[in-house]
C-alpha cells in the first residue's frame, strides 16, 4: 500500500471539496425549484432565456438533447412561462421566449438562488479571484486534450461586471487581473 504525495493528497481534497460544493448546489437548486413549483431542470432554462432564443441554442447552452429541449419548452408553455415563436430570419426555426410571468419567475428564482450561494461569504475581490480560477480550470481541460472549449453560440452586448460575468471563454478568460493581483499583495 503506497502513501499519497502531498500533491496527490491536495488534489484528492480539492476533488472532495468540489464534490461537496456541487452536491450542495444541486440540493439548493432542487429546494428552490420545489418552492417555486417548477422542475429543477427548468431552472437553467429560465436563467438562460434572457431574450428570444432558438431552441437549438438553448439545447447547446444546457448541453442536452433536442428532444429534452422540446420537453422543457412544452412544460414552460403549459405553465404560461414561455411561448414558441417562429424566427423572423428563418420560419423553420422556433424561438423560445419567456412571457411576463416567466420573466417575473426567473427574477424571483435568481434572487433567491444568488442570495444563498456559498460564494456570497466571500468578499468581492475573492469572488473575482474565484471566477478567474474557475474559468482557468474550465479552459485548461479542453487545452489539455487539444480541443477548443465550447462557447455559447450567441454573444451579448451587455456590459460585464463581477456579479454577472460574461460567458466563459472570451478573451482573457481565466486570467487574473493586475488590479486583483495588486489588491491581494497589498492586503
Amino acid at each position: 500500500m503506497g502513501t499519497r504525495s502531498k500533491a496527490d493528497q491536495l488534489d484528492s481534497e480539492i476533488l472532495d471539496a468540489m464534490g461537496e460544493l456541487i452536491t450542495a448546489l444541486i440540493a439548493r437548486s432542487e429546494q428552490i425549484a420545489q418552492r417555486f413549483g417548477v422542475p429543477a431542470f427548468c431552472l437553467k432554462a429560465l436563467h438562460v432565456l434572457e431574450s428570444s432564443m432558438a431552441m437549438r441554442d438553448l439545447g447547446r447552452h444546457m448541453h442536452c438533447d433536442p428532444s429534452f429541449v422540446t420537453a422543457i419548452a412544452d412544460l414552460l408553455e403549459k405553465r404560461g412561462l414561455a411561448r414558441r415563436e417562429a424566427s423572423t430570419a428563418d420560419r423553420r426555426i422556433k424561438n423560445l421566449v419567456l412571457t411576463q410571468e416567466g420573466i417575473g419567475l426567473r427574477e424571483k428564482i435568481e434572487r433567491e438562488f444568488m442570495s444563498h450561494m456559498p460564494w456570497r461569504a466571500l468578499d468581492e475581490q475573492e469572488r473575482v479571484c474565484l471566477l478567474s480560477l474557475i474559468r482557468k480550470m474550465v479552459m485548461a481541460e479542453p487545452a489539455a486534450q487539444g480541443t477548443a472549449p465550447s462557447t455559447p453560440a450567441t454573444t451579448s452586448s451587455t456590459p460585464t461586471s463581477t456579479t454577472t460575468p460574461p460567458k466563459t471563454g472570451g478573451e482573457g478568460a481565466g486570467e487574473v487581473s493586475e488590479t486583483l493581483i495588486t489588491a491581494q499583495h497589498a492586503g
